[in-house]
């Protein structure tokens, strides 16, 4: 196996990939039970045309059962799966995978070994004649950067590699909705950004619908153009990235998104009152137990001024930014924080610490 990552989409030589026609696809109170074990329940969504909606949760909450259910690979126990708001999940209007227009990216590639990269590409495009098949197949092999790979094997190939070829494998056959589960897991870091990239710009001009799943919360900010976050089979929370991060609904979706300082809080006048200040506590009931989420980088420290008295206990190296762990008067947890270099004073000096109230989010204490 080769050690390269190969070409780079932005570096390839000419040719488009071939556009789709968008669809709609649709979520209807979709429940679905492994036996006794229900993996979704009463989830409903819709992803637009031409849209990329990454589905983000742990593993087990029931995301990749979704994405089967929406490929036609299982039928739901209740509600509806819909394309272009055509029922295609129930009974009689039950379509089977190969007639939705859907096509799938597994984590693992799922390649075959014995075919060569075109003829693996070829695989999806039956319906038409050979000849057709193979020019359909080069164009999405060059557009992935993989042309001059075309004969051979995808043993022969890296990692990255291989995910260029099951991406043009993917959407070779025009789909009108592509369904990718954790198609980057595989990767290092490294090629994982450059491949994500280059992904998304495939997708971008395929102008295909598209449902990424994932675990990675960086990765979905990145990727979709909104997010869906599930836990336990349900859905959580859905909106774009930027408003998903900064109005999170609950506690469990701050946490998923950022490592919180949470600390203890009374509500009075509309403010949550803690040892580091007060914090604007919207709909929180006067006298009410609040818990106050702080993110590392909301932290900032003076050598004089107003603030609570503080003083740096730790500090860790972290390439660009600074982790401190910050012991504060009134709490027994000192506090952690993600500081420039520059910023930072010195351990031992006597401090004051103050938050960026727009990287602190307040919500009801568990049970208040």
């Amino acid at each position: 196996m080769r050690a390269r990552s190969g070409a780079g989409l932005s570096r390839v030589e000419a040719g488009r990939t071939p556009a789709s026609i968008a669809a709609k696809l649709s979520f209807e109170s979709v429940t679905h039970r492994y036996g006794e074990v229900t993996a979704v329940r009463d989830v409903s969504l819709s992803v637009e045309p031409g849209e990329t909606l990454c589905l983000l949760g742990r593993s087990g909450c029931g995301k990749t059962t979704l994405l089967r259910l929406a490929a036609g690979l299982e039928e739901p126990a209740e509600g509806r799966v819909l394309i272009n708001d055509r029922a295609v999940s129930e009974g009689p209007n039950f379509l089977p995978p190969e007639r939705r227009g859907v096509g799938l990216m597994f984590q693992d590639f799922a390649l075959f070994p014995h075919l060569t990269n075109l003829a693996n590409v070829m695989f999806g495009l039956k319906s038409l004649s050979r000849a057709e098949a193979e020019r359909e197949a080069l164009r999405a092999l060059g557009r992935v950067g993989l042309a001059a790979q075309a004969a051979s094997y995808p043993h022969m190939l890296s990692g990255g590699e291989q995910q260029r070829v099951a991406l043009a494998r993917a959407v070779a056959p025009r789909p009108s909705v592509l369904l990718m589960d954790e198609p980057f897991s595989g990767l290092d870091r490294r090629l994982r950004d450059e491949v994500r990239d280059d992904t998304m710009n495939v997708l971008r001009e395929a102008r295909v619908t598209c449902i990424i799943v994932t675990h990675d919360p960086e990765e979905a900010l990145r990727m979709g153009d909104r997010i869906a976050l599930m836990h336990g089979g349900a859905l959580v929370q859905s909106g774009k990235p930027a408003d998903i991060y900064t109005k999170p609904q609950s506690l469990f979706v701050a946490r998923f998104f950022c490592e919180l300082n949470e600390i203890a809080g009374t509500v009075r006048d509309g403010f949550a009152h803690t040892a580091v200040g007060r914090f604007a506590a919207p709909g929180l009931a006067e006298g009410s137990a609040a818990t106050v989420a702080i993110r590392p980088q909301a932290l900032r420290l003076r050598p004089g001024g107003t603030g609570a008295p503080a003083r740096i206990l730790r500090r860790q190296f972290l390439g660009h930014v600074d982790l401190v762990e910050v012991a504060v008067q009134g709490l027994e947890v000192p506090l952690k924080g993600r500081l420039l270099r520059d910023a930072i004073p010195q351990i031992n000096d006597s401090l004051y610490l103050d938050c960026d109230p727009a990287e602190v989010l307040v919500f009801a204490a568990p049970g208040a």
